[in-house]
């Protein structure tokens, strides 16, 4: 089981990132300041530390110092409100795998925390399965039914939602959610142009809409709506 130690202290920011690394199947902790990010970082309970530089109280570069004097060899990825070369440089120098700016689209952290997750024996966590459909997570590839289907990479982040979730019906707005990020608007109809594109390129019946709730990759039989 792959955990995530969370240190972020914007609600919103905070629950946008546990709601999204759960649903790829991983175990999140949320702390919302640096002595807990500090105290849970060095617990060895972690694979993963997104650490937030502008903590209230105790910064996050403190605590990356703190954990690297203390011997900690913890992958973090820093996230910061603003981008300064000076920053950026002072974070990896203290020990930073890597840094993402804020706001970011929620595929790039993805793509970031799937890059520091890697190691001997993860190689079948990149591949994921439902029904007619196969993940490659490494390469971005999809297979469907023993054929290569290319992919935007907005297209694969929604496909790969949909996937983690077989026949479960997520909502326009979930989908908006996980696939677009917290700074959303959530009149847009750009999820259903989505849907509507992946639907040309996957083949009929693959993708199923739930009229009035959202839509699922179904894996068992059912009329297609």
């Amino acid at each position: 089981m792959t955990r995530i130690l969370i240190a972020e202290d914007d609600p919103l920011i905070a629950s946008f990132l546990e709601r999204g690394l759960r649903a790829q199947g991983w175990t999140t902790t949320h702390v919302a300041n640096g002595e807990e990010a500090e105290q849970f970082g060095l617990t060895d309970q972690f694979d993963l530390l997104i650490l937030d530089i502008g903590l209230a109280g105790r910064s996050g570069l403190d605590v990356l110092r703190a954990l690297r004097s203390h011997g900690s060899r913890l992958p973090v990825l820093v996230l910061t409100g603003r981008y300064l070369a000076h920053d950026v440089v002072t974070c990896l120098d203290a020990g930073a795998d890597d840094y993402l700016i804020k706001p970011f689209r929620f595929e790039e952290l993805l793509a970031r925390v799937r890059a520091r997750l890697r190691g001997p024996g993860r190689e079948a966590s990149y591949l994921l399965a439902a029904g007619p459909v196969t993940l490659d997570l490494r390469s971005r590839r999809a297979t469907v039914r023993d054929n290569t289907v290319e992919l935007t990479s907005r297209e694969f982040t929604l496909l790969e939602i949909l996937v983690r979730h077989p026949d479960h019906v997520l909502s326009r707005e979930q989908l908006l959610s996980l696939a677009w990020g917290y700074s959303f608007d959530p009149s847009t109809n750009i999820v259903n142009v989505y849907i509507s594109a992946l639907r040309k390129k996957l083949g009929e019946g693959v993708i199923e809409t739930v009229r009035g709730f959202g839509y699922r990759l179904r894996v068992g039989s059912a009329s297609h709506v």
